[in-house]
């Protein structure tokens, strides 16, 4: 089996259990105006928000169009008379307490740590949000860095990304390097494009319905050890 001396992590659904923190921030919002929170609400939002990222890694709409669309389409199919700025504002505060972890993530950081190997963050997400959720993370001691696409200017998979954390990284070699991410559209295109081999985090066992092909397809992060 090859061996990799750098890791580079998608955040969310890889190492972060963006789910539970989602939840957490939506019902603590709803709570707050007084809109009666209900699993129905956090399904329809989950729905529309992931339609609305796809559509920015796409480059259909701007990061301020993102923030904002996703709660005014909410808000409309639910019939919730709301200013979407005021309360996305609030929602991103709440959303940066969210630093849960998926099960495993602390283990294998610690394990690639003791094996002196790298492990880095390659995100998505929003610098503030992503920043305070990092730093107040159980696995921060075992990052080396973090690389937000809102801070870059571009976003995975766009190849300017990757050419970004490349000239970031010290003594990088791309045969040492592996992206593990769970976005087919996002991480395993963007690490394909850039020429570094890729691992598709699959935990749910979703069905790869695209010609986009992973180097590796792992279902547990206990797995990675097979890389050290």
């Amino acid at each position: 089996m090859k061996k990799y001396e750098i890791f580079l992590f998608d955040a969310d659904g890889t190492l972060y259990d963006y789910d539970i923190a989602e939840k957490n921030a939506l019902k603590t919002m709803f709570d707050y105006y007084g809109f009666g929170y209900s699993e129905e609400i956090r399904l329809k939002y989950r729905e529309i928000n992931q339609s609305v990222w796809e559509s920015y890694e796409k480059n259909e709409i701007t990061k301020d169009e993102l923030q904002t669309i996703r709660f005014k389409r909410l808000f409309s199919n639910s019939n919730i008379s709301c200013d979407e700025n005021e309360f996305n504002e609030k929602y991103i505060k709440e959303l940066s307490k969210g630093s849960f972890l998926i099960d495993g993530a602390l283990e294998i950081c610690k394990e690639i740590f003791s094996y002196n190997k790298k492990i880095y963050i390659v995100t998505n997400g929003m610098f503030q949000t992503q920043k305070i959720r990092f730093a107040n993370s159980m696995i921060k001691d075992y990052i080396s860095d973090y690389f937000i696409s809102e801070r870059i200017g571009f976003q995975k998979p766009q190849p300017q990304y990757f050419d970004y954390v490349f000239t970031h990284i010290p003594q990088i070699e791309k045969s040492k390097i592996l992206l593990i991410g769970d976005s087919i559209t996002a991480d395993i295109v963007g690490a394909n494009s850039a020429g570094i081999d890729s691992c598709w985090f699959n935990k749910f066992g979703k069905v790869n319905n695209t010609d986009i092909i992973p180097t590796y397809e792992i279902c547990d992060l206990f797995q990675l050890k097979k890389f050290l």
